[in-house]
């Protein structure tokens, strides 16, 4: 017994070495698919018309063209790209000057934004307003929009960013209504506003996320608010509200927890005006009753938010028909200006089905381009060596890359016309 008890007593260290060895390869193994290590870096896969604005946008912006590196450990996971910036937004990000602008509304709501003054002159010489839309419930004073408009103000670039009805916590509502999906409203005043006071100035549109869908409306709803447009960058939005809803409560790719704290955080905004909403207040929306503050307590989604809340604001009877109208997907096609569609293959909150549309659009038209790189996530694009991001990011370079370009662009077009005027004058 001692004999064959000696025999098989030296196995055991084997046999636990060979479970350690196997646990840390599960290990390994799991964080590879997490973090999607084996993926490749590429340059964005561009959706476009071959056409002479498209040629100049490929010889005009290197990062169209260019491979996006983000960060080496963690950058491939579009998880931790949308959690990064959903929880710090941007690293060591600077505090732009800016002056708040209120506005009085028709209803009797209070519009605010903020304007912020160039620190350069522009590369072509001229007056250039950037108004911005920022993505659900964000405002100027989100880290990830005072990145970029510190970026844009060195360019040479006035901004205008518009604050969401309801999204400033020191800012009181003045009507019961809140900022909606894709209602334009605000940011249309806003537009107006710097048309009138600069009246020499031009105009580039830009909007993140939910903001990519009101300006991209808003563009669309009239010819008139396309005049002394550039441009148009709409950067992650997910173009029809109807098309998503079925997709955000699946839960493949986490989409169904992002609803959840997404909804968490837009009960808590409405909550912090549930006086001026749900109060005794003659003009609320009928449709609006204390049942349907019971029911907020209890939403889980933004969808049942949406249906007991939001779309009540603009007397829409069904969920389904406030998805319909307030999405930018049947105005996409009445915008005419330059419009860059930025989306990324990895984004956890828009479904690969929605992309779709922008891939569609932007082969009919020779006006769209639609940039596709496979990393990013949801408004993430961080860029930076092996762990730590850098301040600016990818996309804040891109938007800005664009918008010289476009403006290159339309100064050479007016040349061009100047001189042949001039020529057909001298015949």
């Amino acid at each position: 017994l001692k004999m064959s008890a000696m025999l098989e007593t030296p196995e055991l260290p084997a046999v636990f070495d060979g479970v350690k060895l196997a646990a840390v390869a599960a290990v390994l193994y799991v964080i590879v698919r997490c973090l999607n290590l084996k993926s490749p870096t590429a340059p964005p896969e561009l959706i476009y018309q071959d056409s002479a604005l498209a040629r100049f946008l490929l010889k005009s912006c290197p990062l169209l063209t260019k491979e996006y590196i983000p960060p080496l450990i963690w950058g491939k996971s579009g998880h931790i790209q949308t959690a990064l910036y959903g929880k710090m937004g941007r690293v060591r990000s600077p505090h732009p000057y800016g002056l708040r602008k209120y506005l009085t509304m028709p209803d009797g709501a209070t519009a605010t934004f903020d304007l912020f003054e160039p620190q350069s002159e522009h590369c072509i010489g001229e007056d250039v307003t950037m108004v911005i839309c920022p993505g659900i419930a964000n405002h100027s004073e989100k880290q990830y929009i005072r990145t970029f408009v510190d970026y844009a103000q060195k360019n040479g670039y006035r901004c205008a960013v518009l604050n969401h009805l309801g999204a400033l916590p020191n800012i009181e509502l003045t009507s019961p209504r809140m900022f909606t999906y894709g209602c334009t409203w605000e940011f249309g005043a806003m537009v107006n506003y710097i048309k009138k006071t600069y009246p020499q100035t031009q105009l580039v549109v830009v909007g993140f996320s939910l903001g990519g869908n009101i300006v991209c409306k808003y563009l669309g709803e009239s010819q008139a608010n396309q005049e002394r447009v550039l441009c148009c960058v709409s950067v992650c939005q997910g173009y029809s509200a109807l098309r998503a809803q079925e997709t955000f409560m699946q839960w493949d790719q986490c989409r169904r927890f992002y609803n959840f704290l997404m909804a968490d955080n837009m009960k808590k905004i409405i909550l912090s005006h549930r006086q001026v909403l749900f109060g005794d207040n003659m003009k609320k929306p009928q449709s609006l009753s204390d049942a349907d503050l019971s029911k907020l307590y209890t939403a889980t989604s933004l969808m049942q938010i949406d249906d007991n809340v939001m779309r009540k604001f603009h007397g829409y009877s069904s969920l389904k028909e406030y998805y319909e109208e307030e999405s930018c997907l049947h105005y996409l096609h009445r915008i005419y200006v330059p419009l860059l569609l930025v989306n990324a293959a990895d984004d956890p909150l828009v479904h690969e089905s929605l992309l779709s549309i922008p891939r569609a659009l932007s082969e009919k038209r020779e006006n769209v381009m639609h940039v596709l790189p496979l990393h990013g996530g949801h408004l993430g694009f961080f860029e930076g060596s092996v762990l730590f991001p850098e301040p600016l990011t990818w996309m804040d370079k891109l938007v800005v890359q664009y918008a010289n370009a476009i403006c290159q662009w339309e100064k050479t077009k007016s040349q061009c016309s100047d001189t042949e005027q001039a020529v057909s004058g001298q015949e």
